[in-house]
């Protein structure tokens, strides 16, 4: 039994720190989403493939990928229209998500300003000026409450068709707008462009396989240069820009002798205030008084990587640790609010003594105690949930805790301004660290984690073949966690890297990988590309840069992914989307966008293959550079 067990853990996880607690979940029956996988098997191989459509009630109907049996549905779809309506839905599933979460800020943002949310300022007021002259709005004579006013009026009209343009996407270089306008997907709007995705997959309408899929790109865009750069850059102004500031990562970070309080989820708005409250000398005193020495809080997935870059708070992992985090019997509260949160949490919650506060009315889970946050009763609400944890703190079996490791030291908080700070406050030094080869070139490595993949191993890998190939990463979301976890985020990693890269690494005391942020901050690195390009007068796509998503799962990784190869990086993703029963798809994503956008898709699960493809790609656009 237990060398069955041990058989089964060392496959599902690379983090050494996770096993043991990956063990007790096996040997106490307690579900996580890896024995959901396995209970899963065979999984459908028309949904694989991308062949089965559920779009309307004269189906379902799905594509016979051997042609002994339907090849066209009973509306007259053949497979590649079936897979790229299905790749749309899902590119446009994301670029709502995350810029449902920008209007979340904007409307804090615009709250804030006239006075009708209760727990914030704006924390960075330079950015505050920064931003709104770059939009063109007058800030001479005007306080920082009437320059906001301005800002969020106009961001409010991107979401729209008012303005029928969005004003980041003039971050890109012109040689990139230019390849847009002329591929017809120069986003006008956020909403827009989703509502007309929804429309295109409507029965009826979208016939054209790649007609579809460029709009794919097109709303792509509206969330990259739109809906998540708005939520980026208000987020800094609201809470604060991050600066390069030191913390710590992984399951050790819960702690036994406090009351320990889990923010799980992705928007900052709800955690910050929960951080305003937990410092209240009133709700100390009471934690003191349930018997608990204080009040940790420790953040998850990418709630967690906003409080760290921002306020340093420590992480207890990424988006496959939520099961994990519960499972250590630490846990006193976990607060979430959307996106990759398993509905499965209050069950798990349950074995224990735990309590999942669900905040946002967009994502009830039955089960979870709902505490309704809105920005108005903002730091009411936080302190609410605080008293909760204290007292679920005194339903602690102390028997049934187990903290497998201790915490692991990292470095975060490296938004475009802090990068450029550390490189004395211009991008010359990094941009002659390419041109001497020192560093060959830059990948994004976003995404997400993914049980079919063993946990954390294709980010890990990926980021270790690179650093030794001198290739600097700069990572967000759950790949920069993975990174944290296994050391690789602080300075001491470099030497580990190759000899150019880890010569500018120690003469700048820094790590061979830069933490961004969290997924929304995938737009930090468009506007990073987009000032290097600027500065070299080249589009995006003539940079030594690319991208990649190792361990993908998520609608809206996909649209990141979409996004970054809209934008001219050469993208490598470990898991293909459901494309394949479309040879004309799979054809147009992986060859056919380089007569397009400069750029395509590449799918390689081995992060040493996948090393090598960056590295190769970023070597031939030095070499076109002549550098």
């Amino acid at each position: 039994m237990n060398t069955e067990i041990n058989r089964k853990v060392d496959a599902r996880t690379f983090d050494n720190d996770e096993k043991q607690t990956m063990k007790r979940t096996l040997n106490e029956n307690i579900e996580t989403a890896w024995d959901r996988l396995e209970a899963q098997q065979p999984q459908c191989g028309f949904g694989q493939l991308g062949v089965c459509c559920n779009s309307c009630k004269m189906g379902p109907c799905r594509i016979d990928p051997f042609e002994g049996g339907p090849q066209r549905g009973v509306c007259g779809a053949d497979a590649h229209l079936i897979v790229a309506r299905n790749l749309l839905n899902d590119i446009t599933a994301g670029a709502a998500s995350h810029s449902d979460h920008g209007r979340e800020v904007l409307e804090t943002f615009y709250g804030t300003a006239n006075g009708k949310s209760q727990g914030y300022e704006f924390l960075d007021t330079e950015k505050l000026k920064k931003v709104a002259q770059e939009i063109g709005i007058e800030t001479e004579g005007r306080s920082n409450e009437e320059i906001a006013k301005k800002i969020g009026e106009q961001f409010l009209a991107e979401f729209g068709m008012v303005k029928n343009k969005l004003d980041f996407t003039d971050r890109a270089p012109e040689k990139t707008r230019k390849i847009w306008e002329q591929a017809g997907i120069m986003p006008r709007g956020v909403d827009r462009e989703v509502v007309e995705s929804m429309h295109r997959v409507h029965m009826g309408v979208g016939a054209d396989y790649a007609n579809m899929l460029l709009h794919g790109l097109r709303t792509a865009l509206s969330d990259g240069w739109g809906g998540s750069m708005i939520a980026t850059e208000l987020s800094d102004i609201l809470f604060g820009t991050p600066k390069v500031t030191k913390s710590t990562v992984n399951l050790g970070t819960l702690k036994e002798n406090m009351v320990n309080i889990v923010l799980h989820g992705h928007n900052p708005i709800l955690s910050d205030v929960v951080v305003k409250a937990a410092k209240d000398q009133k709700l100390l005193d009471k934690a003191k008084e349930a018997g608990a020495d204080g009040i940790n809080l420790v953040g998850l997935c990418c709630t967690g990587n906003e409080l760290m870059m921002r306020k340093g708070i420590p992480m207890a992992g990424n988006m496959l640790n939520q099961e994990l985090a519960l499972a250590t019997g630490a846990v006193d509260a976990m607060i979430i609010d959307y996106q990759c949160i398993f509905p499965s949490l209050p069950q798990l919650a349950n074995c224990f003594h735990s309590k999942i506060v669900s905040t946002s009315e967009k994502s009830k889970v039955p089960g979870a105690v709902h505490k309704e946050f809105h920005a108005e009763s903002a730091y009411d609400t936080a302190t609410e949930i605080v008293e909760l944890a204290i007292d679920t703190y005194k339903e602690r079996n102390p028997q049934q805790v187990e903290i497998p490791c201790e915490p692991m030291e990292m470095v975060s908080g490296f938004s475009v301004e802090a990068i450029k700070d550390a490189l004395g406050g211009s991008y010359k030094p990094l941009i002659d660290a390419i041109v001497a080869g020192k560093i060959k070139g830059i990948v994004g490595s976003v995404g997400c984690s993914n049980p079919k993949v063993q946990h954390d191993y294709g980010h890990v890998n990926l980021a270790k073949e690179l650093m030794k190939k001198d290739i600097l990463l700069v990572e967000t979301g759950c790949a920069a966690v993975a990174s944290g976890k296994a050391g690789l985020l602080v300075p001491e990693a470099a030497k580990m890297a190759g000899d150019g890269l880890r010569e500018v690494c120690e003469s700048l005391n820094m790590p061979p990988i830069l933490h961004m942020g969290s997924c929304v901050d995938c737009s930090r690195v468009l506007t990073l590309a987009g000032e290097l390009a600027n500065a070299l007068d080249v589009g995006i796509d003539q940079l030594p840069a690319a991208g990649a998503a190792p361990e993908w799962y998520a609608q809206k990784a996909l649209t990141i992914a979409s996004y970054f190869v809209a934008s001219g990086f050469f993208t490598v993703v470990g898991l293909p989307p459901n494309i394949h029963g479309s040879q004309k798809v799979t054809e147009l994503l992986t060859d056919g966008l380089e007569g397009v956008v400069k750029a395509k898709f590449a799918v390689e699960p081995d992060p040493k293959l996948a090393a090598r493809m960056l590295e190769r790609h970023i070597m031939s656009k030095r070499e076109e550079l002549g550098i």
